[in-house]
């Protein structure tokens, strides 16, 4: 098997839910061995978090664990923390996502452990930091998309803020973490040297909400409900055709002119309400009923194909089906088969060292039998 560009790291993850497993994931897809703490019993909550479920196992645990071993400790318990501290001795990197607090009260926060483990990576996920207020608030995805803005301008009426569809600020909280550890890890290979690593889902939605945030930071500009519109460009939207809704995105004059003539209006692009896109931003209720009007005319494909033909980024609003069947056609292969289970690809191609998919989401403390012993034996313990 060819080596991964992670091989030879050895992860700690303290980690439960989300962010962090799904931080963990793509090292352990890019050759990190994995070592995955669990509560004895239980497991990570998202072990119960069905359906759906593939063979007993819910899919959801199953999305973010894959090439992991499984290790249950009682971290309550001086065996388990004996256990916990031999591991975090053997390892590079420590990914954690309790209430702040918790590890320093376990003796397993980063002051204690960096004066032993000099080139240790700490990384830690929380909600809203470590102030005295942040511990506080409980860092669940759906709080964070509220009290951090998300949803204020999420939805299709002002009335009803609505979140996205899956837990995102959960998913770029753990890619913000993938990026800080091997950051981490790039400077303690010229310097031995670790460090702390933290991120917040809050600051991570703001850094997230790009060009939304920035318009607050830079112009005070707080948006609103826009529905399928876009703040900045016109048009950017979902329209409906004879059968289907798709959307179009415009991105520049030179693309609305071409969108303008395949419709049948080449005029607009010369309308004095249309022809640049601040205009059309301006005036964009006007352009939308223009544009409904003709595109009812055809159905989705019909217009998909036309406008596609002469570059104008379209397309239908597809289901999970419809973007998988998308993928496939489009040769990227987004299913993997990981021992008998299947799961989605690993989303970044390297072509020296590629993901590789060598174990299926572990069974609850599958590698205790391995690793416990060794843990403790080497505390001195038989």
């Amino acid at each position: 098997m060819t080596a991964g560009a992670l091989d030879g790291v050895v992860v700690a993850d303290f980690s439960r839910v989300l962010a962090g497993p799904y931080a963990t994931m793509l090292m352990a897809d890019l050759g990190a061995e994995v070592i995955k703490v669990e509560r004895p019993g239980s497991g990570d909550d998202t072990r119960a978090w069905g359906p759906p479920w593939h063979q007993e196992q819910a899919t959801y645990f199953a999305s973010v664990n894959r090439n992991k071993r499984s290790l249950t400790l009682d971290l309550q318990s001086p065996d388990g923390l004996t256990a916990a501290r031999q591991l975090v001795a053997r390892a590079d990197v420590l990914v954690e996502n309790f209430k702040p607090g918790t590890f320093d009260r376990l003796g397993l926060g980063y002051d204690h452990l960096r004066a032993q483990h000099p080139g240790l990576i700490y990384c830690a996920i929380t909600g809203f930091g470590r102030s005295v207020a942040a511990e506080q608030l409980p860092g669940y995805d759906l709080l964070v998309q509220a009290v951090g803005g998300l949803m204020s301008m999420t939805g299709s009426r002002s009335d009803e803020p609505v979140k996205v569809g899956v837990a995102l600020v959960d998913v770029i909280t753990g890619l913000h973490a993938t990026v800080g550890i091997l950051a981490a890890l790039a400077h303690r290979s010229s310097t031995g040297v670790g460090q702390r690593v933290e991120v917040n889902l809050l600051s991570s939605l703001l850094s997230g909400m790009v060009n939304q945030s920035a318009g607050f930071a830079a112009a005070g500009f707080v948006p609103g409900i826009m529905g399928n519109r876009h703040p900045s460009i016109a048009p950017y939207e979902s329209f409906p055709t004879r059968d289907q809704p798709f959307v179009i995105a415009v991105g520049n004059d030179r693309q609305f002119r071409a969108c303008a003539s395949v419709l049948g209006h080449p005029e607009w692009a010369d309308d004095s309400r249309f022809e640049k896109n601040p205009l059309r931003v301006q005036h964009r209720e006007a352009l939308y009923e223009l544009m409904c009007a003709a595109l009812r005319e055809r159905g989705c494909n019909e217009w998909t194909t036309a406008l596609s033909e002469v570059g104008i980024p379209c397309g239908p609003i597809n289901d999970l089906a419809g973007a998988f069947a998308l993928a496939e056609r489009l040769g990227l292969t987004p299913i993997v088969d990981t021992e008998g289970v299947p799961t989605v690809a690993h989303p970044i191609t390297l072509d020296a060292t590629p993901a590789t998919y060598r174990r299926r989401p572990p069974k609850l403390g599958e590698a205790d039998e391995e690793w416990l012993a060794a843990l403790l034996q080497s505390d001195g313990r038989s």
